[in-house]
C-alpha cells in the first residue's frame, strides 16, 4: 500500500502512514525510530481452535483492567468475549457502585474520588498457583488498592496506601501464600508532604508496601532510591523485585529521568523486612502508624539494586521460579536474573551486584513486559516494533556466555504498540503455554471509525505450537492496561447466589435488626424524626411496598431485598428524579440513601427485566410539603 493512499481525504495522515515515516517522538533523544509493520496474517486452523460455539464455555477467565474508567472486567478466553464488569473505582449507574451505602463503605474515606486508573488485576495465590479467592487491581490516579471476592466478583475493601503518591506496580506473593500484596509507589515526593521542601527534589523519596492481603492494611514499607516502577515476586516468598528509574538521582523532569546510563531492579528481601519491623527496628513517617525502613543506599539488609539499562519498565518471574527479568524500555535488551545467586549477593559473597544477571538478550525496539508458555520460551512485548518476540531463556542464557547460539524463536506483528502480554496461567507455576494475548495501545486503522478517540486493540495468539499465531483482535476501551488469565478450574468457589448471612450487607442487616425488621419477610416504613427507613422485598415482579409516604426534606434510606432464588433474577431500584439506581442480584440486600428535596409524586421502577410483567413492578413514593 503506498503512503499516498494511507492519506485519508482531508489530507490528514493516518496512524500507520505516520508511524511509517518518523520517529517515535517519546524516544527520540535515544535515537529510537520505528516503522509501521505489514498487518498479520490471522491463522485459519491454529492448533487451540478459538471457536467457542453455542452453548460451549470458555476454557479461561480472563480479569482486564478497565484502565481510566477504574473498574475490572471479565472475559472468556479465547471467545474474547466480555463477560462482566466490576466497578471497583468508579461510579457504575447499572449496579449502584457508588450510590449504594454497601460501596460507599467499601470506598470508605475516598469516596469522593470518582474517578479511578487501573493498570495491574491479580489474583491470589497457594503454593505458586491461583487459588481463584481474591483479585486485587491498583488505583494508580488515587492511591488506592482494590480487592475483589472472585465468589460473587463484586469489590469488598479498598485501601488508600500512606505515605506515597500513585500505586503503579502490583503483585501478590506467590508462596507459600499470599500473605501480602506487594505495592510500587511511583512518584518521588516530599516526606512530610505538607508544603514543606516543594521544589527541593533531593528530599523526596518513595516507597514499597506490604499490603497485608487479608486484613487490608499495609503492615510495613521500605524506602527506596528513585521511583518505582513494576513488580513481581519469587517462588519461594522470600524476595519481591521491582524496576526502579532514576533511582539513585534526584530528577522529576523528562531529560533528569533519562540521563542515567543505568537505572536498577531493586531486590527486597521480604525476611530481613519483617524481622525488623518484628523488632521495633523502624520509623513511621507522615502522622502514619506504618511500620518503616530505610532500604536506600548500598547493602543495606532490606535491598539490593541491581543495574540494568535505563528505564526499564516491566518486571516479570519466569513459572519455573528460575528468574527475574527486567524489561528495558530505552535498551533493546532485557535483563535476566538468577533468582538462587539472591542469597549470595545479599550475604555478601559477590564481587558486585552484576553478577546475579545471567543473561542480557537483544531483542529489538522497546521491550516493555515478559510472558512465558512452561515450555522454557518467553514473550515480550516490543512496543516501537509492534511485534511479540518469542526467545528461549537458556539459549539466551548460554549465548551471554559466549556460545554461537540463536535465542530468538519468532517475531510476530501485532497492531500496533504493545504494553503488557499475558499468558495462560503464564505468571504462576502452572504456565501451560496455549493463548497469549497482546494488548496494543493503538488500533487506528483496525476498526469502523469511531470518532477522534479510538479503542485499544486486544489481539489472542495461539501459542500452542512452534509458531505464534494470531487468530483474534477486538477493539477495547479505554485503555485495559494489563490482565490475567485464569483457567477456569481455579475458579471452583464462584457462586450464582448471594447467601444471606454474607458480610458484603452484614451492617444493612444489623440496621434492620435494630429496628425491629426481618429482612426476609417485612415490608416496614420507619419513622425516626426526618429520617425515613423504608424496608421491602422484591419477587418479580412486585416490590413489597407499592406506596409510601415522606415530608419534603426528610432523609430517606430504602432497603430492598431480593427474595428470588433463580439464577439471573436481578432487580432494580430507581427513584426517578433523584439520582438514585442500584441492583439487587438474587437473594441479596442492598440500600441506598437520599433526600427527597422535591414535593410531589416520585415514581420507582425494577430496571433490570425480570418478568413478562417487568414494566409494572414499581411503585410511588409521596413526598408531602413540610408542616
Amino acid at each position: 500500500m503506498s503512503q499516498d493512499s494511507e492519506n485519508n481525504e482531508s489530507g490528514k495522515v493516518s496512524r500507520r502512514a505516520f508511524l511509517g515515516a518518523t520517529a517515535f517522538s517519546g524516544v527520540a533523544g535515544a535515537g529510537l525510530a520505528t516503522g509501521l509493520l505489514p498487518r498479520a496474517t490471522f491463522a485459519a486452523n491454529n492448533e487451540n481452535g478459538v471457536a467457542v460455539h453455542p452453548g460451549e464455555l470458555d476454557e479461561y477467565y480472563g480479569f482486564w483492567s478497565g484502565g481510566q474508567s477504574g473498574e475490572v472486567r471479565i472475559l472468556g478466553v479465547p471467545s474474547m468475549r466480555e463477560l462482566m464488569r466490576i466497578p471497583v473505582f468508579n461510579v457504575d449507574g447499572a449496579s449502584g457502585w457508588g450510590v449504594t451505602n454497601e460501596s460507599k463503605r467499601v470506598l470508605g474515606d475516598t469516596a469522593h474520588f470518582q474517578n479511578g486508573d487501573t493498570h495491574h488485576p491479580h489474583m491470589s495465590f497457594q503454593d505458586g498457583t491461583y487459588d481463584g479467592k481474591y483479585v486485587w487491581i491498583n488505583d494508580k490516579a488515587n492511591s488506592r488498592v482494590g480487592r475483589i471476592r472472585c465468589d460473587v466478583m463484586v469489590t469488598d475493601r479498598i485501601t488508600r496506601i500512606p505515605n506515597i503518591t500513585s500505586v503503579h506496580g502490583l503483585r501478590p506473593q506467590k508462596a507459600p501464600y499470599t500473605k501480602y500484596v506487594f505495592c510500587n509507589g511511583e512518584f518521588v515526593i516530599p516526606h512530610p508532604n505538607d508544603g514543606r521542601d516543594l521544589d527541593d527534589p533531593s528530599k523526596y523519596f518513595t516507597v514499597f508496601s506490604g499490603l497485608n492481603a487479608e486484613t487490608m492494611e499495609v503492615d510495613w514499607q521500605v524506602i527506596v532510591d528513585g521511583n518505582l516502577d513494576n513488580t513481581d515476586a519469587d517462588y519461594t516468598g522470600k524476595y519481591a523485585a521491582s524496576t526502579c528509574y532514576q533511582g539513585r538521582g534526584e530528577g522529576v523532569t523528562l531529560a533528569e529521568t533519562m540521563r542515567n546510563e543505568r537505572d536498577h531492579a531493586v531486590i527486597f528481601n521480604i525476611e530481613a523486612i519483617e524481622k525488623a519491623v518484628e523488632a521495633g527496628d523502624y520509623i513511621t513517617i507522615d502522622g502514619s502508624k506504618v511500620p518503616v525502613v530505610d532500604g536506600r543506599g548500598d547493602n543495606t539488609p532490606f535491598t539490593r539494586y541491581i543495574p540494568v539499562p535505563k528505564s526499564p519498565h516491566g518486571l516479570n518471574t519466569s513459572p519455573d521460579g528460575k528468574y527475574f527479568v527486567a524489561n528495558g524500555k530505552l535498551s533493546p535488551t532485557v535483563t535476566v536474573i538468577a533468582i538462587d545467586r539472591l542469597d549470595d549477593l545479599f550475604a555478601g559473597k559477590l564481587k558486585t551486584e552484576r553478577d546475579v544477571v545471567v543473561a542480557e538478550p537483544e531483542l529489538g525496539l522497546g521491550p516493555l513486559h515478559t510472558a512465558y508458555d512452561g515450555r522454557g520460551n518467553a514473550y515480550t512485548t516490543l512496543f516501537i516494533d509492534s511485534q511479540i518476540v518469542k526467545w528461549n531463556v537458556e539459549d539466551a542464557i548460554r549465548a551471554y556466555n559466549g556460545e554461537e547460539v540463536n535465542y530468538v524463536r519468532q517475531k510476530l506483528d501485532v497492531h500496533y504498540q504493545p504494553g503488557h502480554n499475558h499468558t495462560t496461567m503464564g505468571e504462576t507455576k502452572e504456565a501451560d503455554g496455549k493463548w497469549l494475548v497482546a494488548l496494543c495501545k493503538f488500533s487506528k486503522d483496525r476498526f469502523l471509525s469511531t470518532g477522534v478517540l479510538k479503542p485499544e486493540n486486544d489481539q489472542l495468539i495461539d501459542i500452542s505450537g512452534d509458531e505464534m499465531k494470531l487468530v483474534h483482535d477486538g477493539p477495547a476501551f479505554a485503555e485495559p492496561h494489563d490482565c490475567t488469565l485464569v483457567h477456569r478450574s481455579k475458579m471452583r468457589n464462584v457462586q450464582s447466589l448471594w447467601t444471606r448471612d454474607d458480610p458484603f450487607f452484614a451492617e444493612t442487616v444489623a440496621m434492620a435488626k435494630e429496628d425491629g425488621v426481618t429482612l426476609e419477610a417485612d415490608n416496614k416504613v420507619i419513622r425516626d424524626g426526618n429520617k425515613v427507613r423504608v424496608y421491602m422485598t422484591a419477587v418479580a415482579p412486585v416490590f413489597g411496598i407499592d406506596k409510601f409516604t415522606v415530608k419534603q426534606g426528610d432523609e430517606v434510606t430504602v432497603v430492598v431485598t431480593n427474595l428470588d432464588r433463580i439464577e439471573d433474577l436481578a432487580h432494580g431500584f430507581v427513584m426517578t428524579n433523584h439520582g438514585v439506581s442500584f441492583n439487587i442480584s438474587p437473594q441479596q440486600t442492598a440500600s441506598v440513601t437520599f433526600v427527597a428535596d422535591q414535593p410531589g409524586v416520585h415514581w420507582y421502577y425494577c430496571s433490570f427485566f425480570c418478568h413478562a410483567m417487568h414494566m409494572e413492578m414499581r411503585g410511588r413514593m409521596l413526598v408531602e410539603l413540610p408542616e
